[in-house]
């Protein structure tokens, strides 16, 4: 039984930064080749980032990018390592096609694709079969399918190779290679996160391998793009369904296993519409094995917390901004998304203001200035009841519209300070109050990024106890003041307001939006589950309000499998009625 030692890159790419993407995956492929790799893999478009959108209708990115896959192959030639097979994750073309003049775009050109690099060259290119079109994935409007499947012959096995949801679909490629006698199959993944990806991810991974009868080997990306976040967590499992292999979750890895195989059946009879290439000579395995490297498992929202810091660390350092700017109101929302930012960038990057209107507490102030001191970020007061007085006497405004002009006058002294400083602006709002509008458009909505974006109130709550008892295990000062977690929510715009002034309980708030949002259940299909009517009702109509703001809202995390943006695209203009609400 042959011992084959594969090197998984687990790589948090830049979209479009081919130089900087290719220089880190040859430092990878540099250390894998010293700890005597014979082949190494990469993630999913790899060499560009994930997900490149319509830089894949662009016929010099694609050139650009066909040109480094190239000098990728010369520079492992060069630097003595040809002889490293290399899978490397990469849009290709352009390719010729009908011109089509109704076309409402120009009609995609590029593959989705993953090259084999040998002796100086690419010996062979296959690209993706099943391009989802469906949630957070817009793939059919940017490549055209592959339809050849691919056997790799490297040191006496055969490996196949499928990209990410080559392997989710029973038909096209897995159909095509199963019940070949493959060694192993090589899986490159650009695999999103959202909360119990693990429930469905590994299972399927391990019953295609048991299907299969194959040790497969499944590497993703890590990082965050945009609203995505990326969280590694690549994995090899055997035909017996054993994971042997687990990379970081959320974190770079190079991940090198030695796999024991079976020998290539050479007079195996090749499938239809594949192409078999056989690469001569290459490394012999190394005579002494490596010990099985497995990560410790995280907790739920331990989890959920690393991916909210990956994503604010790497929409802040991959857009270049020196810092985050944000307002600290002493509430849960705020002290939350600045101990996400202290864990991301570290506490020296992060400036909270503190804006105190004529209606702020003293202890809202207080809890303000003590989340400053426990993080030990930069901290500033700067009231707002002399900005707001001049648009009170003029306008002689009261109630909601009074209420809005101190969030308005919030939203437009941190931008002031984020055109002065160049520190980006954090929102702190949450799915629950995104969701039913219960924020000021301009105001307190003002931001570049939303860490928060796709958390629930409840959740908030639950992430900032664990933050706490996570900072207290570890014999470090808990981030958030306990008075921020343990009093009720508060806009503080008016004298004695509270959320509930204006919403339902939030525990009752966010299993009705969960329902709405994240299951896709109607009216009567929320209110048969035990809910009162009207109550639904009113939450269904205050969701559909509130289009029109979210669409202005800024990026941030997805952590589920519905998060308001990609996932969920309403009309903002329609009039639907009764049980036909949109939701």
């Amino acid at each position: 039984m042959p011992r084959l030692r594969l090197a998984m890159a687990q790589t948090n790419p830049i979209v479009g930064d081919l130089q900087g993407n290719s220089e880190r995956l040859l430092e990878l492929a540099t250390s894998a080749y010293s700890h005597g790799a014979q082949v190494f893999m990469t993630g999913e478009l790899a060499l560009t980032g994930y997900p490149i959108e319509d830089l894949a209708l662009r016929d010099n990115f694609l050139a650009s990018a066909t040109r480094h896959v190239a000098e990728f192959a010369r520079l492992l030639e060069v630097a003595g390592m040809g002889e490293l097979v290399v899978v490397l994750g990469h849009p290709d073309g352009p390719h010729p096609v009908a011109s089509d003049p109704t076309a409402p775009h120009q009609p995609a050109r590029a593959h989705n694709a993953a090259s084999v690099l040998y002796q100086g060259r690419v010996q062979a290119t296959y690209a993706k079969h099943h391009l989802p079109n469906y949630a957070v994935f817009d793939e059919f409007r940017t490549f055209v399918p592959g339809n050849q499947s691919l056997i790799v012959r490297v040191a006496g096995v055969d490996l196949g190779i499928l990209i990410c949801e080559d392997l989710w679909r029973s038909n096209g490629p897995v159909a095509a290679l199963t019940g070949y006698p493959l060694s192993a199959l090589l899986v490159p993944n650009a695999s999103p996160f959202e909360r119990d990806k693990d429930l469905v991810r590994a299972p399927l991974v391990t019953t295609r391998a048991r299907e299969m009868n194959t040790t497969i080997c499944y590497v993703n990306l890590v990082g965050g793009q945009d609203d995505l976040v990326f969280d590694g967590d690549s994995m090899v499992i055997t035909p017996a369904g054993e994971r042997i292999a687990t990379g970081a979750r959320f974190d770079e890895d190079l991940i090198v296993v030695d796999l024991d195989l079976a020998n290539s059946v050479r007079e195996a009879t090749v499938p239809p519409e594949t192409t078999r290439v056989a690469l001569e000579g290459g490394r012999a395995a190394p005579k002494t094995s490596l010990e099985a490297r497995r990560h410790e498992q995280l907790e739920d929202l331990a989890v959920i917390w690393k991916a909210l810091v990956t994503g604010t660390r790497d929409y802040v350092t991959k857009n270049g901004f020196p810092g985050v700017l944000l307002g600290l109101s002493g509430g849960i929302d705020s002290a939350v998304c600045a101990a996400i930012a202290a864990d991301a960038l570290g506490p020296d990057r992060v400036h909270g203001v503190s804006m105190p209107s004529v209606h702020s507490s003293s202890h809202s102030q207080d809890d303000a200035s003590d989340l400053a001191q426990r993080i030990g970020l930069h901290y500033r007061v700067e009231p707002i009841a002399d900005l707001v007085a001049p648009f009170d006497r003029q306008l002689g405004l009261t109630g909601l519209a009074a209420e809005n002009v101190q969030a308005r006058a919030r939203g437009v002294l941190l931008m002031a300070l984020s055109n002065s400083e160049g520190h980006l602006v954090l929102t702190t709002g949450n799915k629950s109050e995104l969701a039913v509008g219960y924020s000021t458009i301009y105001g307190d909505a003002v931001g570049g990024y939303a860490p928060l974006k796709d958390v629930p109130k409840t959740m908030v709550w639950a992430l900032a106890r664990w933050r706490n008892e996570d900072a207290a295990g570890r014999g470090e000062t808990a981030p958030i003041p306990p008075n921020s977690i343990d009093k009720p929510p508060s806009a503080e715009l008016r004298p004695g307001q509270t959320d509930q002034d204006s919403l339902p309980d939030y525990e009752v708030l966010d299993e009705i939006l969960d329902l709405l949002i994240v299951e896709g259940l109607d009216e009567p299909q929320i209110v048969a589950r035990g809910f009162q009517k009207g109550l639904v009702g009113d939450i269904v109509a205050m969701v559909g309000r509130a289009e029109w703001k979210r669409r202005q809202g800024a990026p941030g995390p997805r952590i589920s499998s519905v998060a308001f943006g990609r996932d969920r695209r309403l009309p903002v203009t329609q009039k639907i009625t009764g049980t036909d609400r949109p939701h």
